[in-house]
């Protein structure tokens, strides 16, 4: 039973205890975050180079190993990928392409919503695929997001008011959904959380909160200053 609750397949490593956590030093991943930050710095704007230091720093640091342990912990690395690193390395990216908004909100909402469900999640602790078809396709949606929404600010800035409202709700929704639960969803934290002076549920609702409220208020100012921006392009331009 402990064994099954520990996953020490996880991509991560082991769940450590207080004083355990550890570094990820995978060198594919080391080298892969290299290469694009070296193609970045000769192709992108600063903004978009600090913003995949940080995306590499949010995969290497010891969150990666935390997030094994702690619901909480892979919470707020998700969060930050979503509102820190993808609106600053989509910032800096040329604008090669205008993506569709309204798609890039839906698939953003079906990733972080279907990453959430206790079997999907699960699946993250007992395959590397599945751990990095989650990142990946997180980051990916979170990428895409930000490109459309800075793409359409000028164009359609009712439109980016419109994803961001959605975004803001359907997150927030999720949020309360797990810190309101009766029950913890994730029996892989029922022994991980306990070393660090959490329950299952404790862990569970932090991590909710994260969603529920601080997520929130960044997503809201994050948009805020997005709109800022395309109504000064639009000024400049009538």
């Amino acid at each position: 039973m402990a064994a099954s609750l520990q996953a020490p397949t996880a991509y991560c490593g082991a769940a450590p205890r207080p004083g355990e956590l550890s570094w990820n030093a995978d060198p594919l991943l080391l080298l892969t975050l290299a290469a694009v930050l070296i193609l970045l710095w000769r192709w992108a704007r600063p903004g978009s180079r600090l913003g995949w230091v940080l995306l590499a720093l949010l995969l290497a640091s010891p969150l990666c190993h935390l997030s094994v342990a702690l619901f909480s912990a892979r919470a707020g690395q998700h969060l930050a990928i979503l509102l820190l690193a993808a609106p600053l390395i989509a910032h800096g990216l040329p604008r090669l392409v205008r993506p569709g908004l309204p798609v890039a909100t839906a698939l953003l909402a079906l990733v972080l919503w279907g990453w959430q469900l206790p079997s999907a999640y699960a699946l993250t602790f007992a395959s590397h695929l599945g751990y990095w078809a989650m990142q990946l396709s997180l980051i990916g949606a979170a990428l895409w997001f930000w490109a459309a929404l800075l793409a359409e600010g000028a164009r359609r800035p009712d439109l980016v008011a419109l994803a961001g409202i959605v975004t803001a709700a359907h997150t927030g929704m999720l949020g309360a959904l797990l810190t309101l639960a009766p029950r913890p969803l994730y029996a892989i934290h029922e022994l991980t959380a306990a070393p660090w002076g959490l329950t299952a549920l404790e862990d569970q609702q932090l991590g909710g909160l994260l969603m529920w409220v601080p997520g929130g208020l960044i997503l809201a100012a994050a948009l805020a200053v997005a709109m800022a921006h395309a109504l000064r392009a639009s000024e400049a331009k009538s």
